[in-house]
């Protein structure tokens, strides 16, 4: 037993008062994924953002958690659609315990907004009943804690969110229950980002929330959400990612497509507990060709990310090095096959050609066109001539025999 709790306990008869629940945020229902041209498969990416609902469900039960915490973001914009909005409440209604969220940057809470409309209150009324939205910035008492909101009420905001919590008269707030602060933005001492599709661009100054202001002795835990990674910033204070990851890596030690389970009581250090929900996988890989060898290098490895999954994996691969005029065709076959099989293949960096002996034999020696022989011959003797290998004409004349081989062989 902490010094703090013998104290406590001296004082107070009321019983401390542990609280398990889940803490979550970011889930940017509705996000477009534009950068997807088939509509089939960013439908499957917007669907798993509704699917993992369940999942968080599922996982809420099985840890007999008390309640469940949105920090923020809930929706990818502050006016989704009517009909995403009805889905998420019915799977929000079948958690079966008080789940509480505010608004983040995202879905921000300003008058115009989905929160203020008259079909979300009636569906919420009518499908949720244990959705409650905290708009304002006042304690809000539960029957396991006591929870201190910090909506966003516009996308950007130059004012800390959690600025009221310095005037609050602590000794009307119960001695008992863990005393939870639920907040969206980024802290001074690491900022958060706006995630777009693929692409990270720091924040601004917006919505910064300065931690070392905040009467942390009377606070249990600090529920963040924004960035978009798993993230502890001290003992009391996390970031849980993303429930369903919307990004490729940015890093080994970044870890997405998870909910965090909380045990805190008064005066305890929180227990965090990881529990992994997402489902579509995305990688990052590098890759450089040094022969036509490592096209089989780049399938298996690609195979053992993918294990075989069918529009369930989205890659990204910066690519360099060269390869055979063959090898390049096989490369290309590679990657058509990809695409079918992947929700996205995005290729970064390039993959050059470079004909080797026996390919400009080929071509120097067609006897059946003398013309492309000529041709083929004046080309290789100007590559031979290039002092600078990679300069830009040097490139230019690999492309023209690259070109002339691909109409020149069959198949």
């Amino acid at each position: 037993m902490t010094d703090n709790r013998k104290e406590y306990l001296k004082k107070n008869r009321e019983p401390l008062k542990l609280a398990r629940f889940i803490h979550t945020a970011d889930w940017q229902i509705g996000k477009p994924y534009l950068q997807i041209k088939d509509n089939e498969k960013r439908f499957k990416l917007k669907r798993e953002r509704i699917d993992v609902i369940s999942r968080i469900r599922n996982e809420a039960q099985r840890q007999a958690a008390q309640f469940i915490l949105i920090a923020g973001d809930l929706f990818d914009s502050p006016t989704p659609s009517i009909s995403s909005v009805t889905e998420v409440l019915e799977a929000i209604g079948e958690i079966g315990i008080p789940v509480l969220t505010i608004p983040g940057n995202h879905d921000h809470g300003a008058l115009g907004t989905i929160w203020h409309s008259d079909d979300f209150k009636k569906y919420q009324k009518e499908m949720a009943p244990n959705l409650q939205l905290l708009l304002d910035r006042e304690p809000i008492e539960i029957e396991h804690a006591v929870i201190l909101p910090c909506p966003l009420l516009r996308n950007k905001d130059n004012t800390d969110p959690t600025l009221w919590l310095r005037e609050v008269d602590w000794r009307k707030i119960s001695s008992s229950k863990p005393r939870i602060v639920l907040a969206h933005g980024a802290v001074n001492d690491f900022k958060g980002c706006d995630y777009a599709f693929d692409d990270e661009a720091q924040s601004d100054a917006n919505n910064l929330i300065n931690l070392n202001s905040l009467p942390i002795n009377e606070i249990d835990y600090v529920a963040l959400g924004d960035w978009h990674n798993l993230k502890q910033v001290n003992d009391k204070t996390w970031y849980p990612g993303t429930p369903e990851p919307d990004r490729f890596n940015q890093g080994e030690k970044n870890q997405r497509g998870q909910i965090l389970q909380i045990d805190v009581s008064r005066t305890s250090r929180p227990k965090v507990k990881t529990i992994p929900t997402g489902r579509i996988k995305w990688h990052n890989i590098c890759f450089r060709f040094n022969n036509d060898e490592d096209l089989s290098r780049l399938a298996r490895q690609i195979e053992e990310l993918t294990a075989g999954r069918i529009a369930r994996d989205l890659l990204r691969i910066e690519i360099s090095g060269r390869l055979s005029l063959s090898g390049h065709k096989r490369y290309q076959s590679l990657k058509e096959d990809l695409e079918n099989k992947l929700l996205r293949l995005r290729i970064k960096g390039e993959c050059h050609q470079a004909p080797e002996s026996n390919e400009l034999e080929e071509l120097t020696r067609n006897i059946e066109n003398p013309l492309i022989s000529q041709v083929a011959s004046q080309l290789q003797e100007r590559l031979i001539k290039e002092e600078d290998k990679d300069s830009e004409q040097a490139s230019i004349t690999r492309v023209a025999l690259c070109e002339l081989y691909r109409f020149a062989v069959k198949g």
